[in-house]
């Protein structure tokens, strides 16, 4: 799904455009090693305790860095209307635009 989305495109297309993204995009980050940043992978059943932290610890920054992102993501997930939607196609892009000026709206004036 990920080839099919343009999002190789758009990382050829702008070369400076760093992204830090989740682990399921390591593929993308094998592909585009100095845009796409994922979190270390977990650790294996034997690895000592010493091995362990510093990567807990990368992989929590990140995730850290991450959580307004995905904060972002999931707030028009909550919109009924966004669930369901029924309207005509050609309507839903303004109204999805819309929704998310509200809620950008909404979370700069906390």
């Amino acid at each position: 799904m990920l080839r099919t989305e343009g999002i190789e495109d758009l990382l050829r297309f702008h070369p400076d455009v760093k992204t830090k993204v989740d682990s399921g995009y390591q593929g993308l980050a094998r592909d585009f090693p100095t845009q796409v940043t994922t979190p270390p992978k977990k650790p294996g059943k034997d690895t000592t305790p010493a091995e362990v932290t510093p990567g807990e610890a990368q992989r929590h920054r990140q995730s850290s860095q991450r959580i307004c992102v995905e904060h972002a993501i999931a707030e028009p997930k909550q919109w009924r209307s966004m669930q369901r939607w029924i309207g005509r196609r050609e309507h839903f892009a303004p109204i999805a635009r819309a929704i998310a000026g509200l809620v950008s709206d909404r979370c700069a004036m906390r």
